[in-house]
């Protein structure tokens, strides 16, 4: 008997009174496989553990309670990677990309990842046209055709929005990282270098992290993704930050195991951080 189908989306809204101009949104969570695109992934379990931000969407679960939008998938980056752009995708990823779709030069972990950050063979072969194109239609854009809707919805309402979204990242940068073998800081918020959100939110979202003991290093490595890039419109009053968590801080990073004290810790933080960035007083 085969598993329940993954979702592409899942939101959990606040209610109507309680709702606040914030958006969380968790793009890499997920580990599930759609039963079609089993044959054409080559790793196992662990592989799609090891590169997911597991465990990112308990971190922020409830904070539809707090007044924000939760917003997140159950597909694995395997599929089809949530925080990239429509054509962010190599020749030797997909046999035959549509004219519309010029392929970029090299993109092994673009929209489809052929490589994980190990260096291990993430897909059996290139994929057919229709293969590609399935993956779009049924993972890629519904999820971003959701996060749009919010976006446009909670703007319209308030005159305001901020979208947070919620990473994870291995401790210590891997050879395919842009740092390799540094160790890096507990929490890297990400704002396209004070492009992507008003100065105020990158501020207090960095110190709040401080305060409570963790380190914390503004856009390094990471400045932020495509939906960072997408949403982040300060002038427009659309505020976006991408927050990533050092996996060490909550989870053995072999065994995939929660480290329990650790994890209510940032747990408390990150739901902290929802309340903060809810009630912010934004230009």
């Amino acid at each position: 008997m085969s598993s329940p189908a993954p979702r592409p989306v899942v939101i959990a809204r606040p209610s109507d009174r309680n709702e606040r101009p914030l958006i969380v949104e968790i793009p890499h969570a997920g580990i599930a496989l759609p039963d079609e695109t089993r044959p054409e992934c080559a790793l196992d379990e662990d592989d799609l553990r090891r590169d997911a931000d597991l465990y990112v969407d308990r971190l922020y679960a409830g904070a539809e309670h707090l007044g924000a939008v939760l917003l997140y998938t159950e597909v694995s980056r395997f599929v089809v990677d949530l925080n990239r752009a429509e054509g962010d995708v190599d020749a030797r990823s997909v046999e035959v990309l549509p004219p519309s779709t010029p392929p970029t030069a090299d993109a092994p972990r673009g929209l489809l990842w052929r490589i994980t950050t190990d260096g291990k063979q993430a897909l059996t072969a290139p994929l057919s046209p229709a293969a590609y194109e399935r993956r779009l239609a049924r993972w890629f854009r519904p999820y971003h055709e959701a996060l749009d809707v919010e976006v446009a919805r909670l703007h319209a309402r308030f005159g305001r929005v901020v979208v947070l979204s919620g990473h994870s990242m291995p401790s210590v940068g891997k050879a395919t990282h842009a740092d390799p073998g540094k160790r890096r800081a507990d929490v890297v918020p990400g704002d396209l270098r004070g492009a992507a959100c008003a100065h105020v939110v990158m501020e207090r979202a960095a110190a709040h992290f401080a305060a409570a003991g963790y380190s914390v290093a503004p856009n390094d490595p990471y400045l932020g993704g495509n939906t960072t890039r997408r949403h982040g419109r300060p002038p427009e009053g659309v505020h976006a930050l991408q927050v990533e968590l050092n996996r060490d801080v909550y989870m053995d990073e072999a065994s995939f195991a929660i480290k329990e004290a650790g994890f209510a810790k940032l747990r408390e933080q990150c739901l902290g951080l929802v309340e903060l960035l809810s009630t912010i007083a934004l230009p």
